[in-house]
């Protein structure tokens, strides 16, 4: 696309000079090269590059401040990310937290206004997703989950596990550590043969298919995505577990009055319940769990909860709809107020972080296959959430927790001490790592 101004060379003088105010103290990783094809900030080498293909990106970014602007950018390909897209969010915190004198601001805004304005809607508005008030309706789950197995299948573990994997150490494979997720899973619940599960928001079937295969539960699993539910539908029937598992396109809301089980779980499904719906949520489990049983919930949180901010507005409006964090501390309160007495907590944030690096680099690596199936733009939506959601889980801002509990008052079926839990898994755990160091 060519600059509409006709005046490139003056284009340039005045985003050159414009980003030299800007980055004068940034000294981070990130480097910026303009549309005239020369570095503005920082080195060839830097590990990770912005590219404004447009002037009139640099114009939004002076006037606005948004980098939900920026990011619409990118995904038009107004703008570009090369080398390791994690690094860029430093230079969005820089950005975000700059505070410059009066007349250093006027001077960067009569530079801005040389720059050409882009007078019609070129954002990525196809691929908006639209609010659902996070009602966890099936249009707002579509959005994100029916993407397209094919598009999943290009950077998830052989299992299918959409959340973070639980690893020994940071050179372990990300098969093996969603494994050991799977099972550590299975382990707090202490599940035993025969026992019924229940799982909130299976996804493709992994943990339920796990704990029948490996524990012997009789597994249920709910969903509201029709591509996870034919996936895990025949799933189930190539590995033989139709007498143990099972899975319906169904609303936790809508689970049968009478409706009983064991143990309950829910993993990577509660970001999109939102926190008026707490008290339906948690209501909900506890009348179907059993007397004498445990739920784990697993789920992301966060440290200020739902703000309205450009970052949490590019979420909600690309990737969840009706996607809302929450504090640890509220969630709890809440689970309590159903009823539950909280048996443990522990936070996986690292964890998360490791998952989500081998799940982009992945993504990137697949990049040509990804854009023939869900087309570029889709792709950067993608790229672009899981290398912010890396860098925030690396800060801390953003943290996920696994939440075990039983009902309030009554004797618990757990040990005194952890140990119970990292002693030994099911038999099998050593088979799986031979298994994956032969593969």
């Amino acid at each position: 696309m060519k600059n509409p101004s006709g005046n490139q060379s003056s284009d340039a003088s005045a985003g050159h000079l414009i980003l030299k105010i800007i980055l004068a103290d940034y000294h981070g990783q990130v480097a910026v090269r303009l549309w005239d094809g020369k570095l503005a900030v920082g080195q060839s080498n830097a590990p990770c590059t912005v590219i404004f293909n447009q002037p009139w990106v640099l114009r939004e970014l002076v006037f606005y401040r948004n980098v939900v602007h920026l990011a619409e950018d990118y995904l038009t390909g107004d703008a570009d990310i090369e080398g390791d897209s994690e690094c860029l969010f430093d230079m969005v915190c820089y950005i975000r937290d700059l505070d410059l004198p009066w007349s250093t601001r006027l001077q960067v805004i009569r530079q801005a206004f040389k720059l050409p304005h882009l007078h019609h809607d070129k954002k990525a508005h196809a691929i908006r997703a639209g609010r659902s008030r996070r009602k966890n309706t099936k249009k707002s789950i579509s959005h994100h989950y029916d993407v397209g197995n094919d598009f999943y299948h290009l950077w998830l573990d052989r299992e299918m596990v959409y959340s973070c994997a639980y690893f020994s150490g940071v050179d372990q494979t990300l098969e093996s550590a969603q494994q050991d997720k799977l099972d550590y899973i299975c382990r707090k619940l202490r599940l035993t043969p025969d026992q019924t599960l229940l799982d909130i928001g299976c996804g493709w079937g992994a943990l339920i298919c796990w704990a029948a295969r490996q524990y012997g539960v009789k597994a249920h699993g709910i969903t509201l995505s029709e591509q996870q539910f034919n996936y895990a539908q025949q799933r189930i029937h190539n590995e033989g577990l139709q007498d143990q598992v099972s899975i319906e396109l169904r609303n936790y809301v809508d689970l049968p009055a009478d409706a009983q089980y064991d143990r309950v779980v829910s993993v990577g499904m509660f970001e999109h319940i939102g926190v008026a719906n707490f008290p339906t949520y948690f209501n909900t489990i506890k009348r179907v769990l059993a007397p004498g049983g445990l739920f784990l919930n697993h789920g992301i949180t966060n440290d200020t909860g739902w703000q309205d901010t450009p970052i949490t507005r590019f979420i909600n409006s690309y990737v969840f709809p009706d996607g809302e964090l929450a504090r640890i501390n509220n969630v709890i309160c809440a689970m309590e107020n159903a009823g539950f007495e909280i048996v443990d907590v522990e936070g996986l944030r690292r964890h998360y972080a490791l998952t989500l690096r081998r799940w982009i680099k992945a993504l990137e690596t697949n990049k040509e296959q990804a854009v023939d199936i869900v087309g570029e733009a889709t792709y950067r939506v993608w790229r672009l959430y899981m290398s912010g959601s890396a860098y925030y889980f690396d800060d801390g801002s953003i943290n996920v927790y696994q939440v075990l509990a039983g009902h309030d008052r009554e004797p618990l079926v757990v040990g005194l001490r952890r140990d119970e839990l990292y002693e030994k898994g099911c038999e099998c755990r050593a088979e799986c790592h031979t298994d994956n160091d032969g593969a």
